[in-house]
């Protein structure tokens, strides 16, 4: 049995996910210190999903059939590199739309090359997943409470030039990393698109995308909302980072929770909580205590179903299959129900400024959910 490099691998992940945490609870302020309102903020962040469509499964098609296909997680890291910088300009709208494209476009490529690099050191082993993508949530959780410190006195607007080493890290990291020896397609396997077509998996396919829909108002405008409801910036990192902390303690059992569960159980009760946790969010977002519980619930409507999805990964695409089904899994879900949450995000939160956004996005978590529970049942019968 080969040895896992899982220092090399959690590495990774604790940059990449560091550079998310400073990303995703702060760049919509950013955006706003930049003078764009809501709706230009909801078109511009709309782009971080809507790239997601094509960028994660045309680099992981043609990852697929390099030979080296470490080369294309590499350059996808130069690229973030690179085109990230072009933040530091002083852009308008149509420079911001311009520059968020290209970004968004090579960014969106790394996360589903690397992991199926992980997957691919890890076999059969899927389960110890969780214990190395940990150290993403580690760095998560680092940097969005730190920044939410260091802009209680320091402008928004520096947040470029404070996120610009995270990607260096990256890159070096991309540099660190290859993938295991992956042994050829065995002669006679079906297809990738035969096992894409199951009944099954495009059941979870669209499972994962209700899911991600009902993201759309906390990736887009929890900031935004808490700011409204007179939260300090640290206070922004801090709940953001109950979420993540919740998030550490679920991957560190994620292998015991999975020896126990079965994976569609685990998104079944990962959705249900999804929905609780909207709702309590639309309708009680004053009431501090009740807010840092909903976020703490991040360890299920996060973790347990992202944790959920990999496994299920695993098990619907072996072997080399899987780094094109990461592809396809990011751009169908990420991508599609990114730019669908974002897009219903936008369009709800003028009404009474997020309250109706986060109840229609507890209704569609509730009715995943209710779909996940039907595909249960069908597959304890059928078997």
């Amino acid at each position: 049995m080969t040895t896992v490099p899982a220092a090399r691998l959690a590495a990774f992940y604790f940059a990449y996910y560091a550079a998310l945490g400073a990303f995703s609870p702060y760049w919509s302020l950013f955006l706003q210190s930049r003078g764009q309102d809501v709706a230009a903020i909801s078109v511009l962040m709309s782009l971080w999903y809507g790239t997601r469509i094509v960028a994660p499964s045309s680099w992981s098609w043609l990852a697929s059939r390099s030979a080296r296909p470490v080369y294309w997680l590499r350059t996808g890291c130069v690229l973030a590199l690179a085109s990230f910088a072009l933040f530091l300009l002083p852009l308008d709208f149509g420079g911001l739309f311009v520059a968020m494209c290209v970004f968004c476009f090579v960014w969106n490529a790394v996360m589903p090359q690397f992991e199926a690099l992980t997957l691919s050191h890890l076999g059969a082993r899927s389960e110890r997943y969780g214990r190395i993508r940990v150290w993403g949530s580690i760095g998560f959780i680092a940097v969005v409470g730190g920044f939410g410190l260091v802009f209680d006195h320091v402008s928004i607007a520096w947040l470029p030039v404070l996120m610009l080493p995270l990607y260096v890290a990256l890159v070096a990291g991309s540099f660190a990393n290859d993938y295991a020896q992956a042994p050829a397609v065995p002669a006679g396997e079906p297809r990738f698109r035969s096992h894409l077509v199951r009944r099954e998996v495009l059941a979870f396919f669209g499972i994962a995308l209700l899911a991600q829909v009902s993201f759309g108002p906390y990736y887009t405008f929890f900031s935004l909302y808490l700011e409204q409801h007179g939260y300090r910036p640290s206070a922004l990192g801090a709940y953001w980072a109950i979420g993540v902390a919740a998030e550490i303690a679920l991957f560190f059992a994620s292998a015991r929770m999975f020896a126990r569960w079965d994976a569609r159980r685990v998104l079944l009760v990962a959705l249900a909580s999804a929905a609780l946790r909207w709702w309590l969010t639309a309708l009680l977002p004053g009431n501090a205590a009740l807010m840092a519980l909903a976020q703490a619930t991040h360890a299920l409507n996060f973790a347990a179903l992202f944790a959920a999805c990999m496994k299920l990964l695993a098990d619907y695409f072996p072997g080399r299959m899987n780094g094109h089904a990461q592809g396809v899994f990011y751009g169908f879900s990420s991508g599609i129900g990114g730019v669908l949450g974002a897009w219903l995000a936008g369009a709800l939160w003028r009404i009474d400024g997020g309250r109706s956004a986060f109840l229609a996005a507890g209704a569609i978590a509730a009715f995943a959910a209710i779909a996940c529970a039907l595909e249960l049942r069908t597959r304890t019968r059928a078997g």
